[in-house]
């Protein structure tokens, strides 16, 4: 499945080339490639096929930032025997909606607001306070490498609610999805 017609602008701009090379890459005229950013003109399947092609092979070439580069190295963290509780109150105080837990320096899952939202259901108010984070976590959000090339993490954070970054086997860091909107600057 192809990304929507309608951003084909904003990426080339974002990667800084112009309606002229976008057209050559293609093999399309300037004229055709304006109509298509204007919404005066649908491309063909190959076409935009083609469009979108030249594009991922520039931001990749443009892209030399990495996981590295967008981390936060301080990561909070929890353990297995926390509460719930804990987890809020630690949320609170930090600002934040999501905390890997780790049993020493191994991580085993995650607790996040939407995963408290949905024990609070289940548990009621007192029990989910009291509950421990091993029995109540969620699973072990994606690990990907410190050189990991920025442009992957975008896709890899709509599905996750953060991506841990290791560099030798270490954790090192955290994504969340207001550090991908670092990438957009």
């Amino acid at each position: 499945m192809l990304p929507r017609i309608d951003s084909i602008k904003q990426i080339r701009l974002k990667i800084g080339i112009t309606q002229k090379k976008l057209a050559s890459m293609t093999g399309v005229s300037t004229s055709m490639i304006n109509q298509i950013e204007s919404g005066r003109s649908q491309p063909s399947y190959e076409t935009a096929k083609k469009i979108f092609e030249n594009l991922t092979k520039l931001e990749g070439e443009s892209s030399s930032h990495t996981a590295g580069d967008f981390c936060s190295t301080e990561i909070v963290k929890l353990r297995p025997a926390n509460t719930l509780h804990d987890a809020i109150k630690k949320m609170h105080q930090s600002s934040i909606s999501q905390i890997p837990v780790f049993d020493d320096s191994d991580v085993v899952g995650m607790v996040s607001e939407d995963g408290i939202v949905k024990h609070l259901a289940d548990l009621g108010e007192t029990e989910l306070k009291k509950s421990k984070l091993e029995d109540t976590m969620e699973p072990v959000p994606p690990i990907v490498d410190w050189d990991t090339p920025a442009n992957v993490l975008v896709p890899l954070i709509r599905y996750s609610k953060c991506i841990l970054v290791s560099k030798k086997s270490k954790i090192m860091g955290i994504i969340t999805a207001s550090d991908t909107l670092k990438m957009m600057e």
